[in-house]
């Protein structure tokens, strides 16, 4: 029962990384690699189906913004959303290839509900490079680790 529990808390981490509130799923997923009790490979699979549903939060989110733009808890700054926007605008859904970037990802998402990115589009760029964030990140702890 304790490795299901670790699990959901690893993918509870990386849903809310992604959305309105603060939390470091790289953290908690370099932390369970040095452990060594569990597959690199199912680490990065929860990991990424967590951080993937957070940003469809934040897609949604941005498909109702006018509702929610000016709400305190709403997880980008008006600035960060227009700026994201522009973006958006001009590198298209590619710039969700950056989804995964600390400083700004999160806004992507939103943006591309605001401009009403279709979800099959969004989740499959949104995949890719959540994941190859993780899966950059478990090789370099491995071979840091020197496991």
């Amino acid at each position: 029962m304790d490795n299901i529990a670790i699990l959901w808390g690893l993918f509870a981490v990386a849903f809310l990384a992604a959305t309105i509130l603060p939390a470091q799923s790289e953290t908690v997923l370099v932390g369970l690699l040095v452990a060594d009790r569990y597959s690199p490979v199912l680490l990065v699979v929860v990991a990424s189906l967590g951080n993937v549903l957070g940003a469809a939060v934040n897609w949604g989110l941005g498909r109702g913004v006018g509702r929610f733009r000016d709400k305190r808890w709403f997880p980008v700054s008006p600035r960060a959303l227009d700026r994201a926007i522009g973006w958006y605008r001009r590198w298209g859904r590619w710039s969700l290839l950056l989804s995964w970037a600390p400083i700004g990802g999160d806004a992507l998402t939103v943006a591309a509900g605001v401009l009403r990115e279709p979800l099959w589009s969004f989740l499959v760029l949104v995949a890719i490079a959540k994941t190859g964030r993780y899966i950059v990140l478990v090789l370099a702890t491995l071979g840091l680790n020197g496991s």
